[in-house]
């Protein structure tokens, strides 16, 4: 296995017992680990954070959040752009006392405007959190993700773009992409994304119809192998699951990894 890659599930779990879970993922060789603020930004206290972060650093834990699902910069209500805003700042805010990378976060709904007029919508939310965050000097960085149905925006080139015109970072879902595509798409994927040293992933199972996804599930054998086969192995890469099974599956994926020497 290349050993700039980091392998990781979705889900840290309750405070009172983070610090014996990443004790766990260590002795399991996980070493990535997406904090679910998915439903509500559980970690309120600075000394908190900072206990888990300090942790997580001391085991070579790599430390993410996944904020909350509803985040829409395209939204029709300015007020719920402006607490979407606030959602994704409270995020980074908590990021930078856990010594976080990224906030990964879902950016918005077509809704009824235009896939242009959507974009400049969530471009200058994005840009506008930034330059907060650069102000208060938080650390962790944004990273919309790809995204797996085809009325939410978050198609590869929209994240791209999004990249390239606001200087935010990014996660690549490679099951949300074959949901939306159907079809992983992994040399154009990557090659969109080639000149970036480090990237953020997500791998998962995952159900999925004409209008995209529906929900994930386990992880395959076959689909870890053609998903490990196809990442470049001179990047740090830090692969995140999400299926109902994150760390029985990010351990299938390592093993795999070892096992065919990638």
């Amino acid at each position: 296995m290349s050993s700039l890659w980091k392998f990781g599930p979705s889900g840290l779990g309750p405070i009172k017992t983070a610090l014996d879970t990443l004790e766990e993922y260590n002795r399991l060789g996980l070493k990535t680990c997406e904090i679910a603020f998915t439903y509500s930004v559980y970690i309120k206290n600075k000394g908190d954070a900072e206990k888990i972060g300090k942790r997580a650093e001391e085991l070579g834990i790599e430390l993410r959040i996944h904020g909350p699902y509803w985040v829409n910069l395209n939204s029709e209500e300015p007020q719920k752009i402006e607490n979407s805003k606030n959602l994704i700042l409270r995020c980074l805010e908590v990021g930078t006392w856990l010594g976080a990378k990224i906030v990964v976060f879902h950016p918005g709904f077509y809704g009824k405007r235009s896939k242009e007029e959507t974009y400049e919508k969530i471009k200058k939310g994005i840009l506008e959190i930034e330059n907060e965050r650069k102000k208060r000097g938080y650390t962790t960085e944004m990273a919309p993700e790809t995204m797996g149905k085809i009325n939410v925006f978050g198609s590869t080139g929209e994240i791209r773009k999004l990249v390239e015109d606001t200087g935010c970072n990014f996660c690549i879902d490679f099951a949300h992409i074959l949901a939306r595509d159907k079809d992983y798409r992994f040399e154009e994927v990557l090659k969109l994304f080639e000149k970036f040293e480090k990237l953020y992933l997500h791998f998962s199972g995952i159900v999925y119809g004409e209008k995209g996804e529906k929900h994930h599930r386990r992880t395959e054998e076959d689909e870890w192998k053609k998903f490990l086969k196809a990442l470049p192995k001179n990047k740090e890469i830090s692969i995140v699951n999400e299926s109902p099974t994150p760390v029985e599956d990010a351990i299938e994926g390592l093993s795999l990894s070892r096992i065919n020497g990638i």
